[in-house]
């Protein structure tokens, strides 16, 4: 049995405590050991260094570093894990590619597509690989998805829609100077619902339409709304036009009145299918009755250490493979300014750093969207004549 891989997780104040955990539970089998954290912030003596019942998710003599060239330069690891501001990733992932390491990059990939290309480029020349963080696609009931559309048992897909209505408070805005932005020092940050926080449905399903590369992406049509005090966008419907024709359509909101499971749903002529990824969970409804398909997921780290070991199998979520939602992203980043939805249209609920705005119907918005294939602009929402 082949040593366990040596993993060093960059950003652990934040999601990143998320990566600690599933390399613990790695470190549990045999298969990975915490070789080093790097994070600007110490992480002694905060509330990660004795972490639950199962033990610290840094365990004491865990070197730490406040940079990620310094670790590169005193002790390579064989995996890095970034899970670190949007606009640093191509940075930081292409200094661990020189150095030898395999990458876990959270989503985003990157903040443009020109840092995309260059991510592969930079892969391809170090031979290493980089696995990106879109959860979903190591989900069987993703996989089960795609594999029904492509046997036709939906007939002829009309529509691909990604819908999602979620709540960010204004908390969740003041954690960083990156949140919300569109720009920081000058940088892309591109931080809005399509592009991070419900990017999951987007990938999911221009992955289910059959779009992975950029080529696959025709055109993207942007309607970009904001209610919340940022500069980018936290409600938006994008349709993007793919070269077989096909259409995807996603209506995006964080100023939902509640939190609602993300789905990504298929209609064809003979039938429809529903994927609610949050929890692997798949409804089909066709000429063979409905039926529900609940799956497991393949960890996306775990997956990398299994490529690692064996050649054959297949990254879940390859950089590459990430061309399509990029081009998405860059289609954002070039939009023009998100509009401010007019205070006759929002309800603000709650207090201080939990208060939130909830746009008038946006729920109903956001289906629509989805359904019709159309931007809220195209279908006369409110908020935006």
């Amino acid at each position: 049995m082949s040593a366990p891989a040596r993993v060093a997780v960059v950003g652990v104040h934040g999601h990143g405590s998320s990566h600690l955990r599933t390399v613990r539970a790695l470190a549990a089998r045999g298969r990975a050991v915490l070789h080093a954290v790097v994070d600007p912030r110490p992480v002694a003596g905060t509330v990660l260094a004795a972490d639950g019942p199962q033990g610290p998710l840094v365990p004491a003599a865990t070197p730490w570093y406040a940079d990620l060239g310094a670790l590169l330069a005193d002790s390579p690891p064989d995996v890095v894990v970034l899970a670190t501001p949007i606009h640093t990733h191509l940075d930081l992932a292409r200094s661990a590619l020189l150095a030898g390491c395999d990458v876990l990059l959270e989503k985003p990939t990157a903040a443009s597509l020109a840092e995309h290309d260059a991510l592969v480029a930079a892969a391809a020349a170090a031979g290493r690989r980089v696995q990106v963080g879109f959860q979903t696609f190591g989900s069987g009931a993703l996989a089960e998805l795609a594999r029904v559309v492509a046997s036709g048992e939906l007939g002829d897909v009309t529509t691909v829609a990604a819908v999602g209505t979620w709540v960010r408070t204004s908390a969740y805005y003041a954690r960083s100077r990156w949140a919300g932005r569109r720009t920081l020092d000058g940088v892309p940050v591109v931080d809005g619902v399509v592009t991070n926080p419900l990017a999951h449905a987007v990938a999911s399903a221009l992955l289910v339409a059959g779009a992975t590369r950029a080529a696959d992406v025709l055109d993207v049509e942007t309607d970009l709304w904001r209610a919340h005090p940022i500069e980018a966008d936290d409600t938006s419907s994008v349709v993007v036009t793919l070269a077989g024709g096909r259409r995807v359509a996603a209506g995006l909101t964080l100023c939902a009145p509640e939190r609602a499971d993300a789905t990504v749903v298929v209609r064809g002529t003979e039938g429809s299918a529903t994927l609610r990824y949050e929890h692997d969970d798949l409804r089909i409804t066709s000429h063979r009755g409905t039926r529900s398909v609940s799956a497991t997921r393949t960890d996306l780290l775990e997956n990398l250490l299994a490529a690692r070991a064996d050649p054959s199998v297949r990254l879940s979520c390859d950089v590459a493979d990430t061309g399509a939602f990029m081009a998405v992203l860059d289609a954002v980043r070039t939009a023009p300014d998100p509009r401010p939805i007019a205070a006759e249209h929002v309800t603000w609920q709650g207090d201080g750093p939990d208060a939130h705005p909830v746009v008038h119907d946006v729920v109903a918005w956001c289906d629509r969207v989805g359904r019709e294939s159309a931007t809220f602009t195209a279908l006369g929402a409110p908020w935006t004549r």
